[in-house]
């Protein structure tokens, strides 16, 4: 182990140095060690080198950037309070995604790394507070022909930032919905569907998602969601139904009505899901039934009541 620590702080010194080749070779080491050996993370890490690697995501050469984000991901698996603490990563970060000079590979890094970073909840409120990072991660999403890897881990950050509730309105204000809905409706990759309809399942949680939803039409994709026809995933569908019901929950009766209108087969939809899905899924499916019926169980889902209820 030491002589792994001695190689962290040799490597880490060098960052420093003001020959470009020797910084450049030592990221590529520093990348390579902390994606093999995952003892040498945080060694690494309290050499102190995160500070210059999140100054190195302002680096105009690409390969730096690249190696720099990279190994900034493999240490926030272990490192996740060292990263937070180092004033101005979260700046760095945010440039990285914003920079028209940034490479797909540093992109996708730093969307990683966030989502990395999200797992803990008392993140969630500081890097949800970050509108220039919540911006960038949405305009990754609404990109034409954007990188699929790069929309993936953009998808996750921005379900990582909705799972705290406050950050949803301005997630909503900041054109998630729009760009979320068209992503559903255009793309036909089925991850990258699951993992939209996750994000707005959680946006659908607050007061302003209900204007937002109806400016898109969300709540007709929502359908087409549950649709059989549409071939769309078990997961799609279980989110749509979450969304729907968190959108009733919020709304009130206005959004329940809109809901209604889309008639039977919005029901037969929704008792696929409450018969065939899963556990949690079955839960929503129901409560959703029961709160567009006024209130009342549904006939098929007596059984359904007792465990769900």
């Amino acid at each position: 182990m030491e002589v792994k620590r001695r190689t962290a702080r040799s490597l880490v010194a060098k960052l420093g140095s003001v020959s470009q080749q020797t910084r450049t070779e030592a990221l590529c080491e520093l990348r390579l060690i902390s994606k093999h050996d995952s003892d040498s993370r945080p060694l690494i890490a309290d050499a102190g080198a995160v500070p210059y690697l999140s100054e190195t995501l302002y680096a105009a050469t690409p390969l730096e950037q690249e190696n720099a984000a990279a190994t900034l991901l493999n240490l926030s698996i272990s490192n996740r309070q060292t990263l937070m603490s180092t004033r101005g990563l979260l700046d760095a970060v945010s440039h990285a995604l914003r920079s028209p000079s940034s490479s797909p590979a540093a992109v996708q890094a730093c969307a990683a790394t966030l989502y990395s970073l999200l797992v803990i909840d008392d993140y969630r409120p500081i890097i949800g507070a970050k509108r220039d990072i919540v911006y960038a991660l949405v305009d990754i999403v609404r990109t034409p022909h954007a990188p699929p890897r790069s929309i993936k881990d953009a998808l996750k950050a921005l379900f990582g930032i909705s799972l705290y509730p406050l950050n949803r309105a301005a997630m909503v204000e900041l054109g998630a919905v729009t760009a979320l809905f068209s992503l559903a409706v255009k793309d036909g990759r089925v991850g990258i569907v699951d993992d939209a309809t996750a994000v707005i399942a959680q946006i659908a949680g607050c007061e302003e998602s209900g204007d937002a939803f109806r400016r898109v039409s969300g709540i007709g994709v929502l359908v087409d969601l549950l649709d059989p026809c549409t071939g769309s995933s078990p997961r799609a569908k279980e989110n749509a139904v979450s969304a729907l019901l968190n959108l009733v929950q919020c709304g009130g009766d206005r959004i329940a009505g809109d809901i209604r209108e889309a008639g039977i087969g919005l029901y037969d939809g929704i008792g696929v899901v409450a018969e065939r899905g899963s556990p949690k899924g079955k839960g929503k499916a129901f409560s959703l039934l029961k709160l567009l019926d006024g209130g009342r169980e549904p006939r098929f889902a007596s059984n359904l009541g007792r465990e769900y209820s």
